[in-house]
């Protein structure tokens, strides 16, 4: 079974692309994620690498869609570690990749490098989702809802990361940025965001499946206190009545129960009779039946006489 991360990765690599101007939004993120402008001999390419095969398709057809020319992929085998599959995209040639650069906003007519994402590329709502997909497919991650809520993005830059964030924010996330070593990631914690994020980028089966774990989850934790709950309240009371037998049994030796006032020896009678009773099964064996409050005050009166009978023979010992 692949993991949700990848699962969610190869939903959005597989939906239809509608418009051209989310295309470009979409494809901007991954080149900015994973490619690379190299120059050999004079000449200049544009390489993306992914270990992704439906990602690595999606880049592919998009820069065929984008600027109707094709561009090379070649597939490595790795031998050390994960011996996984590694994609290489590939776009030959200087005005191509020129071309490339300057649709996407990557440089300026001068030739100049951008450095942060062109804003015309974000100006509608349907390319700001398509730029969040691109950069999840390019560099992000979920993990599983089974586990701890937890997605984020790589972003490369201090500078990229401050744009997702802005982004992010204005769907109303609360993302977060976090340094680690080379890196700038954002990160999105909490099942709400998760949720909101995966319905922007159009990842509906993720979010059904993170839905339902998440409602099991939910559930499971909700029931597992309800249970912790009365576990806890019937310890309480077993604790209650074992400690109001022992000090009713210590007034009956000391004093006797005939001794007490009528409503205490009434309610002490019942509690020996009935030692695994509640407080409200005791007041409906009393005549007249007395309530919850009204039968434990009258327990409390019995412990308060077995304590101060104990601490009164104490003294008389010490003396």
């Amino acid at each position: 079974m692949l993991n949700f991360s990848l699962a969610t990765k190869n939903e959005l690599a597989h939906l239809p692309k509608k418009k051209k101007c989310c295309a470009r939004a979409e494809l901007a993120a991954l080149l900015r994620m994973d490619g690379e402008i190299h120059i050999s001999g004079g000449d200049m390419f544009l390489q993306v690498v992914t270990d992704n095969a439906a990602v690595a398709r999606r880049i592919f057809c998009l820069l065929k869609d984008v600027f109707r020319f094709s561009s090379g992929i070649m597939v490595v085998r790795r031998r050390r570690l994960r011996k996984n599959n590694v994609y290489f995209i590939r776009v030959d040639g200087r005005e191509r990749v020129k071309e490339i650069m300057e649709t996407l906003g990557f440089i300026d007519s001068a030739g100049q490098i951008i450095g942060g994402v062109n804003p015309h590329l974000l100006s509608q709502d349907c390319c700001r989702r398509a730029y969040l997909r691109g950069a999840f497919l390019g560099g992000g991650s979920v993990s599983s809802p089974e586990g701890t809520y937890h997605l984020e993005i790589t972003a490369g830059s201090e500078e990229h990361a401050a744009q997702l964030v802005e982004v992010m924010k204005g769907y109303g996330l609360t993302p977060g940025i976090n340094r680690r070593r080379n890196k700038v990631v954002v990160y999105l914690k909490g099942s709400d965001g998760i949720s909101t994020l995966l319905s922007l980028m159009g990842a509906h089966t993720a979010l059904l499946n993170f839905e339902n774990v998440r409602i099991y989850k939910d559930m499971r934790n909700h029931i597992n206190r309800l249970v912790n709950c009365e576990t806890a309240n019937l310890n309480k009371t077993v604790d209650a009545a074992v400690r109001q037998v022992e000090n009713i049994r210590f007034l009956d030796r000391h004093l006797g129960i005939d001794n007490l006032p009528p409503g205490l020896k009434e309610v002490a009678r019942l509690r020996l009779a009935y030692p695994d009773a509640s407080l409200k099964e005791l007041g409906n064996l009393l005549n007249p039946p007395l309530s919850k409050s009204g039968v434990n005050h009258r327990l409390r009166r019995l412990d308060l006489l077995a304590e101060k009978m104990r601490a009164e023979g104490e003294g008389k010992k010490d003396g």
